[in-house]
């Protein structure tokens, strides 16, 4: 039967220096913390990481939930793709995008003056004279964005069709306070 060759350590039977010893234990401590920054900083990582990605995730499920108009400014690419140019000093502006196969809209409300009025009217290439009495809003898409047309109100509207993939855009406006006029749109994009 072959014999095993002995362990280096136990060849020699002779205790291990205390310096070889500190050595050995700092070795170990090094070992340690080395797996522990290894594992624990990649973990610490993921853990971050996926902290902020639902914390992201409900965000987006506010802005994609909203159930109507609410306030703030849509973003540059909302207002250019659906072709609603609010004025740089519009206040009270809200507005809520809904998506479906069919159809995308993007409902926006905003306060000017007459003269923003008019400056947003020939942007999207209208006037007041071409505004007529009424509501020029579905009472569905009036549901949708929450609004609610008093009979206080001095309402005009109008529908500006265009050829797709441009938006169809429903305009009405409250004129009951000349001075500060109220915007209200209905952008309908078709995919």
């Amino acid at each position: 039967m072959p014999r095993q060759a002995p362990s280096p350590d136990a060849g020699s039977g002779a205790p291990i220096p205390a310096e070889d010893r500190k050595h050995v234990v700092r070795r170990r401590w090094i070992t340690a913390i080395i797996i522990l920054l290894l594992v624990g900083v990649p973990a610490g990582y993921l853990a971050v990481s996926a902290q902020q990605s639902r914390q992201s995730g409900r965000d987006k499920a506010a802005k994609v939930g909203a159930a109507k108009v609410r306030t703030g400014w849509p973003s540059k690419v909302q207002r250019s793709i659906y072709e609603v140019p609010i004025p740089v000093k519009a206040s009270r502006v809200g507005y809520l995008e809904t998506n479906n196969w069919h159809t995308s809209r993007l409902y926006v409300q905003f306060g000017v003056t007459p003269e923003e009025l008019d400056t947003f009217l020939a942007e999207i290439g209208t006037s007041r004279e071409d505004l007529t009495r009424g509501v020029s809003i579905s009472p569905s898409d009036t549901a949708s964005a929450g609004w609610r047309w008093g009979s206080k109100g001095s309402w005009y509207g109008i529908t500006l069709d265009a050829p797709d993939p441009r938006p169809t855009r429903d305009i009405t406006v409250d004129l009951s306070h000349p001075g500060y006029p109220k915007v209200y749109v209905v952008s309908t994009a078709v995919p």
